[in-house]
């Protein structure tokens, strides 16, 4: 058995945030990093700098927009972009998964919707579709999954500051909450709830409000869901927020799990 750690990074363009991302690495030499927002293409990914940080990485993206990747210390075997559906578009630099020995991992980059009277909204509802399509055709409850990333959905009241005026918000209107949460009722539960059950634990601080990080006004929009085999053999999970309070900052801060596996 052996300690892993994972965690998962909404970067808000990765090379942007590479020093971020470097000063963090350093104190959390994380096992599995799974990034979203890259919003780089790939022949521009920084693979060089990632690689002299000690990780592999699997990664798709798209200038100044979208991206996802997922860095490993480890060989990541099977690893695949998108829904797989032929549906388009794929989804390719918003879904990436792969393994590691019997560890699944997904990471995804739901959309933000934009508001819910927009073409986006009914875009992000049909990409939680196809999420829970993509697991009933190639996944079983009974295996070790690990699902992450930037949700943009805020689950409960206790997820948002605020909440009673964000009610119309596309991440936290009431059909997007109960869409997510019958998706996660395939087989997974929130592993930072398990570790986390009170108030005031927030992954996201908008730079637009002043002072959100010291005045701890923010989204939990970025999750750790597993499925029960692994859920059950984590032993901490948590927000970090000190990278948020950084020069330059990503406006997301990192959400870590560790298991022992």
């Amino acid at each position: 058995m052996a300690r892993w750690t994972i965690a998962t990074f909404n970067v808000n363009s990765l090379r942007s945030r590479l020093p971020v991302l470097e000063r963090w690495l350093e104190s959390t030499p994380a096992d599995v990093l799974c990034l979203q927002e890259t919003k780089v293409t790939d022949g521009d990914f920084p693979l060089d700098a990632v690689q002299s940080l000690g990780y592999r990485a699997i990664y798709r993206g798209e200038k100044a927009y979208n991206g996802v990747a997922i860095l490993t210390k480890a060989p990541m075997e099977g690893y695949a972009f998108g829904f797989g559906d032929g549906e388009e578009p794929d989804g390719g630099a918003r879904v990436v998964r792969g393994r590691i020995g019997d560890l699944c991992i997904i990471n995804t980059y739901v959309p933000q919707g934009k508001a819910i009277d927009n073409p986006d909204y009914v875009y992000k509802h049909r990409f939680l579709d196809r999420f829970r399509a993509l697991l009933d055709r190639e996944y079983l409850t009974t295996e070790k999954i690990l699902w992450v990333g930037d949700m943009n959905v805020a689950p409960t009241d206790m997820d948002v500051t605020s909440p009673e005026k964000k009610r119309d918000h596309p991440c936290f209107a009431p059909d997007i909450r109960e869409h997510f949460e019958a998706v996660k009722s395939w087989g997974f539960s929130d592993v930072f709830r398990k570790h986390r059950p009170g108030p005031g634990e927030f992954s996201f601080f908008d730079y637009r409000v002043k002072g959100a990080l010291e005045r701890n006004i923010g989204w939990r929009i970025d999750h750790i869901l597993a499925t029960p085999t692994l859920e059950a053999a984590s032993v901490d999970c948590f927000v970090d927020r000190a990278p948020r309070g950084w020069e330059r900052p990503s406006d997301h801060t990192p959400v870590v799990v560790r298991f022992d596996l």
